[in-house]
């Protein structure tokens, strides 16, 4: 990493203020071939770390711009390289001026991710912590946020690097006994080591575990919007985004295919998917939309099943027995729409309608926006997440997660051998198998194609 890299970090477009990043062995020394300060003898070679100067950059002896540059000094820096960033207007004309002043300079343009990548290869932060950098950026609700900054700050690299410690004591007293084999001592009391693997192994168990919680913070909960033809899906779609998403029309079979669109309630991302009304019909089209509602079905946690009541009893049964096969395993809410249509007696009467489905009930009007407050907070009690606070220890990385799947089969495997008096050498390996998978996650094992893959991922500038 001996070249120097430059990047606009602000993201793109107009605003008050960019900021531009030039991090590398001779940050410091081009960015004060370019800029000259506002008091004289101040410049950027004599500038101590942690420090602002104010002055300005020309080109060809024109003012391109009055700026502030801050200075990091290696290795104290977010790279660990000596690291400078130019905070100017954000005029897209003098970001590329500066941008092109530094390129003539011998900077290069960075790579995405490549300033975090440097941080990595480094030693500011391991493999996992980077990973929530990009996590952080993207994070859009309270629970994402939290879990990307414990992971930034640490709090999954302990756990991993606690593992890795009592998996290298557990491997190294095996290993002592295989150099004394012709001896037979026994160095690693069986007993104490099965019940150290079993421990391992539920904290492996309980990290993996997680990510179904971890995954549905980061993404969203899924929650799909299913029923017959104008029950009235799109609106209710449209009035839980506070948008017109999809199409709203008296003519059947309007949504012909899945719309999805997402909100924050109480911190909690859910995803909501409109889906084709279900219904018999000859429409080829048509049908094939009504196949992706019945496949979109298996994808998701939760089941808005919009129902308009004011249909015959006979007509809802006929469209139930299309849907109940495939609400096994889902939370399901049955939202009985078009409720201010029917006078209050009439409601009573239709109270008994799909009696025969586990689920919650709602009666709602999505035309005049009734009782909606009401469904958004069945929505979050259906989500059932539970609260996340700063020092909470959740996968979210789906690399994370098949990784330390992998490490839970290997530490099987020991407290099988374990069980079984496996012979040492075998047991050894299977413990350097564990240890391997835990090392994919934090990078103390890692390969060129890994770390392509993650940083490709960031935005240029991070």
């Amino acid at each position: 990493m001996s070249d120097t890299i430059c990047a606009i970090s602000t993201a793109p477009g107009v605003g008050g203020i960019a900021v531009i990043r030039v991090s590398g062995p001779e940050a410091i020394a081009i960015c004060n071939t370019i800029f000259t300060p506002k008091t004289q003898g101040k410049d950027l070679l004599s500038q101590p770390a942690y420090s602002i100067r104010f002055g300005s950059i020309c080109r060809n002896g024109e003012l391109v711009d009055e700026v502030l540059i801050s200075l990091f000094r290696a290795p104290h820096s977010f790279t660990g390289e000596d690291m400078v960033e130019i905070s100017c207007h954000g005029s897209l004309f003098i970001q590329q001026q500066i941008l092109q002043l530094l390129i003539e300079r011998e900077c290069r343009t960075a790579l995405p991710g490549e300033f975090t990548q440097r941080a990595f290869l480094n030693g500011k932060m391991d493999l996992s912590q980077a990973e929530a950098v990009a996590d952080l950026i993207a994070s859009t609700s309270a629970g994402m946020h939290k879990l990307a900054l414990n992971q930034m700050r640490g709090g999954f690299s302990n756990e991993l690097s606690k593992l890795r410690v009592q998996l290298l004591n557990f491997t190294s007293l095996i290993e002592l006994e295989l150099d004394f084999s012709e001896e037979d001592v026994e160095f690693a009391d069986r007993t104490n080591l099965r019940l150290l693997a079993n421990e391992i192994e539920q904290l492996i168990r309980r990290l993996a575990d997680s990510f179904s919680v971890g995954n549905a913070i980061k993404n969203g909960i899924p929650v799909a919007i299913i029923g017959e033809t104008n029950a009235g899906k799109s609106t209710l779609l449209n009035l839980l985004v506070g948008e017109e998403r999809a199409i709203v029309s008296d003519i059947h079979g309007t949504t012909r295919d899945t719309i999805e669109d997402t909100i924050n309630l109480s911190g909690i991302t859910f995803r909501f998917i409109d889906t084709a009304g279900i219904r018999e019909t000859n429409d080829a089209i048509e049908n094939l939309g009504i196949e992706r509602t019945f496949s979109k079905l298996q994808q998701v946690a939760i089941v808005l099943w919009v129902i308009d009541i004011t249909g015959t009893p006979a007509f809802i049964d006929s469209i139930a027995k299309k849907i109940v096969p495939h609400l096994d395993g889902k939370k399901t809410i049955l939202v009985f729409n078009k409720s201010d249509l029917l006078t209050a007696e009439e409601l009573s009467v239709r109270q008994h309608l799909l009696q025969e489905v586990k689920a919650d009930r709602l009666y709602i009007s999505a035309k005049q926006a009734a009782n909606t407050d009401a469904l958004k907070h069945r929505l979050i009690e259906a989500a059932a997440l539970p609260n996340i606070n700063s020092a909470d220890v959740i996968v979210t990385n789906i690399r994370h997660y098949e990784a330390l799947t992998q490490a839970q089969v290997a530490i099987l495997r020991v407290i099988e051998g374990l069980s079984t008096n496996l012979s040492g050498d075998f047991l050894s390996q299977d413990i350097r198998e564990c240890i391997h998978y835990l090392g994919e996650i934090t990078g103390h094992i890692t390969n060129d194609e890994i770390l392509h893959n993650i940083f490709a991922h960031f935005c240029i500038g991070k």
